[in-house]
């Protein structure tokens, strides 16, 4: 199969689950195409994916790394109850003026809070508040791991950690690959010998060509 096949699957996906123009989320991506923001955020199927997993288990806070144009953050925060709160990490000061803007026009701004800075330096802020319920880990990828640790901690019993990219065409089983595929390796060493949670990684296709997602459930 090549990508082109692909990349055809993922529109006919979209032609028929997604028939109906979600004119929101189009203006989101047009904006940030416009801005010139790289082309790496979720697909459609991937971004419904998210929405039904946080309706699933009722989420009502949730945390994300990596906000970009914040096409995901709508998704997700869409989710929410009235009560509800979406935080988001974005280390560009750019990408999260575009998103800041997207979120507003969805009419969410509401419930998301965009932190802007090295998620890592954003964390101890977040120690003292309630458990999240479902944290989205999307961010630079060397920094996978800290992220995933630090959820485990910050995730209620029966919570998700989602964490995108972790294939990275094949990348993570290669010993000589790049530094974000390595962090990709020992986030599944870690994960290994973390008795709180169950996980899964799954391989994927699509428009972004080859990589994969890990999902935890923490253990009640």
């Amino acid at each position: 199969m090549s990508e082109d096949t692909y990349a055809a699957v993922d529109a006919f996906i979209e032609g028929t689950l997604f028939a109906a123009e979600d004119e929101v989320l189009a203006a989101a991506q047009a904006d940030a195409d416009a801005a010139g923001l790289p082309p790496i955020q979720v697909t459609p199927p991937q971004a419904r994916l998210l929405a039904i997993l946080c309706e699933a288990i009722g989420a009502s806070r949730i945390l994300e790394f990596g906000t970009l144009g914040g096409y995901s953050t709508i998704v997700m925060a869409r989710t929410l109850p009235d009560d509800g709160q979406l935080i988001t990490l974005e280390y560009d000061p750019a990408h999260a003026e575009v998103a800041r803007r997207n979120i507003e026009r969805a009419g969410l701004d509401d419930h998301v809070e965009i932190k802007v800075g090295p998620a890592l330096d954003a964390l101890p802020g977040l120690e003292n508040t309630l458990p999240f319920d479902f944290v989205f880990i999307d961010a630079d990828k060397v920094n996978t791991p800290s992220y995933f640790a630090w959820a485990v901690d910050h995730v209620r019993p029966g919570g998700m950690i989602f964490a995108d990219n972790v294939v990275r065409d094949g990348g993570i089983v290669d010993p000589e690959a790049d530094v974000h595929s390595a962090a990709q390796r020992t986030l599944h060493e870690q994960i290994a010998a973390e008795p709180r949670v169950t996980a899964t990684t799954i391989q994927t296709v699509g428009a972004k060509a080859y990589d994969g997602f890990t999902l935890a459930l923490v253990k009640v």
